[in-house]
């Protein structure tokens, strides 16, 4: 009869662990499986990043080149020309064109990056869009409809 207290796992499913650095006699003393001499056959060796045997590693030998400004804005643009397309599928139906609202309706695809207008193209209706910059002609051509134009905070 079975019991919890009697079993055991199949036969030849498990095996004994190897026991290294217990004497000669276990058959793993002396180096104990680590070779002879050098760093990695010391307690306590680490292997260092990019660490590739002494020869000069890959990470100083390619060049380096260029630089990434950690404080620089990158802007969404939206040109006038895609605020016309919208308002002719209609999709805009209201008077003022927001961060929140252009999002909304897929006119930008980040909910969070800033957002830039630019004058490519024409609008024929008269908006007031908030956004975070305007470039001169589009605000140019936006006040020639009628428009306002007003920076989002």
């Amino acid at each position: 009869m079975k019991h919890i207290g009697n079993l055991k796992p199949a036969v030849g499913s498990t095996h004994k662990d190897k026991r290294i650095g217990r004497g000669a006699g276990s058959g793993h003393g002396g180096s104990a499986t680590r070779g002879t001499k050098g760093h990695q056959s010391r307690s306590g060796y680490r292997r260092k990043l990019a660490f590739e045997g002494g020869q000069m590693p890959l990470v100083r030998r390619v060049p380096k080149f260029g630089f990434n400004n950690r404080f620089r804005l990158e802007y969404q643009v939206v040109n006038l020309e895609k605020i016309q397309y919208f308002i002719d599928k209609g999709k805009i139906t209201i008077d003022e064109l927001n961060p929140e609202l252009m999002f909304t309706i897929g006119l930008v695809s980040k909910k969070d990056q800033p957002i830039k207008i630019l004058g490519d193209g024409r609008i024929s209706k008269p908006l007031t869009i908030v956004a975070h910059k305007f470039s001169k002609s589009a605000k140019e051509k936006i006040e020639s409809v009628g428009g306002k134009v007003a920076i989002y905070e």
